[in-house]
């Protein structure tokens, strides 16, 4: 909440590194004399009220790495001597009032991954040293008045980009709505601790709702193949054709070319954009086709061709037979499913009499005519085969789903509705950086899964059963069919519509598409090769994988990860609710993935607890705090993962020891803490490998500090990560030492009896 000016007297701080005022009511000039700190690497003063230009003497700051200046009211030109900055990696200049032209020395910078112009004044043409920034993965220029055309040698860089420079680093990016007056895709931001009411001062700046937020840390997967991931030059001036080279950016995951002056038709190269999954070329002057090779996009989850000048018959396979009319409209040649069908016919000769100099090219013409009739009498012979067969499956389709309807549900209206409803029965969560599935209606379901037959069946849950099914595409997938007995199963599935819905991450089960017909509400997920960790650990389905201490590690910090990004990535923040080793999928690397998030609740970032009206979890799991109180909190997370990291050290189950209560697993450690610690461990790990008892002894440290009885004493799962670094960093501990485990208490390798009294 700082206010007034900058003080010139910064610059005495002559060892300052980072220099960050960001979310401040900051007014004035940025000082030029900070241009004497050598040392500084950041420079970072976003969403202020600073206005004047960027100072000239920043040229002098030869270890500059970060210059992040949005949402205030700078103008004046982009300096060029920036360029002497030869260590600037992140550039981030949006919203705000720069005039002038984008400074051709900026493709100097062999490190700059990430440049921000957006919502200026800038005019001139793009330049094509750009392209000689072989770091560059994102580029934003959306919202100025940049004229000429795009120049081809800007993708030159493509299959040079490394992975070194960019990872590590922390962001926040902010999809834009889609309203009239918001332009662009959306901000990348740097993350500095962003608050929902700070979000807000945003969209003062921005005439925009953000209404999805996306957090993380930034890890490409390239090296030295790579390509941008964003490119948005949209709301410009600019016109001619799209340059064919754009097509070699093989990870590009966000293009943007929307509301320019764009002509010529759309490269057939574009097909190259294997990763692509937000295309937008709206409001141009682009003619011609839509070429077939885009239908190879199958990652496209969003498109947008209208208002251009388009023909054509639009194709008719995945996944242009997801989108809605409106990403096609005001193309008045173009036809075809979800606009008109097409009007077929052919055309009568024009005007005039035959060519008078030769009866030769009459002959051949009228050859060519009768060869092409030939040629349309079998393709339209074929048509025809093929359209009888699509009118047969979908008849079979609609027989099938017809009599599931009947023997599966007992509602007039859902079996009157069903038809319409399963058309479009299938919404897909269309977000960045998130694979979308193509469009599939409940008979497809029905058709993948034998009518939800029990051969297809790989789990059953309170909510409902699970489903294994491989799509036409050869996808596997896990289809979650949910029970709907008194509004049950529509309260989990707008709980994981919520949650798990909107959001994505490497330790949480992504949710691919979901189905509402009449009454039934099913969720498509990716499938988990070895199902849950509860299978798995205590050999349920007699799956055969023996997990090491290695894996079961791995698992525990998988697990604990994806916890931690519910709580603290999330905004608003969001309780599982019912972490349990069932709830915990482990794919074909035994990546842990957290699942089930029918139960799942958003926090307010500013809140420390949720009422419930009903206990939330699993007996035990379940926290004691939820008995007495039934308020649910990160905290009630924290020690039902305590509990399953119990599972993974012990190898038990927590209803193994009924006479310990509803904890029984927590009370059955208690009880053997207080004679022999190394009873408590798992015996096949300690007989494959005796050395590791101290490790695990570690581990056992942070599951008691997550089962502690007072929820205000447990860690949050940021901090549970922690110690997991910490004990995998730290050197290794003699069998004579002994290690804290709560304030002035300490635990004796050799005695585990001091255990008892932190528990």
């Amino acid at each position: 909440m700082l206010t007034g000016t900058i003080p010139q007297s910064l610059s005495n701080c002559s060892k300052l590194v980072s220099l960050d005022l960001s979310f401040n009511y900051l007014s004035g000039t940025i000082p030029s004399s900070l241009g004497s700190l050598s040392e500084l690497r950041d420079v970072i003063m976003w969403l202020n009220q600073l206005h004047g230009e960027i100072p000239e003497e920043f040229m002098h700051l030869r270890s500059l790495e970060n210059l992040i200046l949005d949402f205030n009211d700078l103008s004046g030109s982009i300096p060029a001597s920036l360029s002497n900055c030869s260590n600037l990696n992140w550039i981030s200049l949006s919203n705000n009032q720069l005039t002038g032209e984008i400074p051709a020395s900026l493709g100097q910078l062999s490190n700059l991954a990430i440049l921000k112009l957006g919502n200026n004044s800038l005019s001139g043409t793009i330049p094509p040293e750009l392209g000689d920034c072989r770091s560059l993965i994102w580029l934003d220029l959306n919202t100025n008045s940049l004229s000429g055309t795009i120049p081809p040698p800007l993708f030159k860089q493509s299959g040079n980009i490394a992975v070194g420079l960019l990872t590590g680093k922390s962001y926040v990016y902010i999809k834009n709505d889609g309203s009239q007056q918001c332009h662009g895709a959306g901000n990348l931001l740097e993350f500095g601790g962003i608050r929902q009411e700070q979000l807000n001062r945003i969209s003062t700046r921005h005439p925009c709702n953000f209404t999805r937020v996306y957090r993380g840390i930034t890890q490409p997967t390239f090296n030295h193949n790579g390509s941008m991931i964003f490119l948005d030059l949209s709301y410009n001036k600019l016109e001619g054709g799209i340059p064919k080279e754009l097509g070699a950016m093989f990870y590009l995951s966000i293009l943007n070319m929307g509301h320019n002056d764009l002509s010529g038709p759309i490269p057939q190269e574009l097909g190259g954009l294997k990763s692509v999954a937000i295309l937008d070329l709206s409001y141009n002057r682009l003619n011609g086709t839509i070429p077939q090779s885009l239908t190879g996009l199958t990652l496209l989850g969003d498109i947008d061709l209208s208002n251009n000048n388009l023909s054509g018959v639009i194709p008719e396979s995945a996944p242009f037979d997801t989108f809605p009319d409106y990403r096609f409209a005001n193309n008045s040649g173009l036809c075809g499913y979800p606009l008109p069908k097409c009007v077929s016919g052919l055309g009568a000769p024009g005007g005039g009499g035959p060519h008078p100099r030769s009866n030769r090219r009459q002959a051949s013409l009228a050859g060519s005519v009768a060869m092409g009739l030939l040629f349309s009498f079998f393709c339209i012979f074929g048509l025809i085969i093929v359209f009888v067969e699509t009118k047969k499956r979908k008849k079979k389709k609609e027989a099938a789903l017809e009599a599931y309807m009947e023997n599966h549900s007992n509602s007039a209206t859902a079996q009157s509705n069903w038809k319409l409803s399963a058309r479009d029965a299938l919404s897909i969560n269309l977000s960045t950086f998130e694979k979308p599935l193509r469009k599939l209606t409940f008979a497809d379901l029905l058709e993948a899964t034998n009518g939800f037959h029990d051969d297809s069946l790989v789990g059953s849950g309170g909510f409902g059963d699970v489903y294994k099914a491989e799509l036409k595409d050869g996808s596997v997938v896990a289809i979650k069919k949910l029970i709907h007995v008194s509004g049950q199963g529509d309260r989990e599935f707008v709980a994981e519509m919520d949650t798990i819905g909107k959001i994505k991450h490497r330790n949480l089960v992504p949710l691919l598409g979901y189905c509402r017909v009449g009454e039934e509400r099913l969720l498509v997920y990716e499938y988990m090769k070895y199902g849950s960790l509860e299978d798995v650990l205590h050999d349920r389905k007699k799956i055969g994988i023996e997990l090491n201490w290695f894996a079961r590690r791995k698992i525990a910090i998988g697990a604990a990860r994806g916890l931690a990004f519910l709580h603290h990535n999330c905004i608003p923040h969001i309780i599982h609710r019912d972490m349990k080793s069932s709830n915990v999928l482990l794919d074909e690397n035994l990546e842990a993935r957290v699942s089930d998030f029918g139960m799942a609740r958003h926090m307010s970032a500013m809140d420390t607890h949720l009422s419930v009206s009903t206990l939330a979890g699993t007996p035990g799991y379940v926290p004691p705090e939820y008995y007495q109180s039934f308020r649910c909190s990160t905290k009630g997370d924290v020690y039902s993962y305590g509990v399953v990291l119990l599972e993974l050290l012990t190898g038990r189950q927590p209803t193994d020891s009924p006479d310990f209560g509803d904890n029984n697993l927590v009370g059955w450690v208690k009880s053997h803490a207080r004679m022999k610690i190394s009873d408590v461990f798992d015996p096949k790990l300690i007989k494959a490998d005796p050395t590791i008892e101290i490790e695990l002894l570690q581990h056992l440290k942070v599951a008691c500090a997550c089962l502690d009885d007072r929820p205000w004493k447990r860690p949050t799962m940021i901090q549970v990560m922690a110690m997991f670094k910490e004990i995998q960093a730290g050197p290794g501990i003699d069998s004579g030492s002994s290690i804290a485990v709560d304030e002035g208490v300490e635990m004796s390798i050799k005695e585990g009896n001091e255990l008892s009294k932190h528990l």
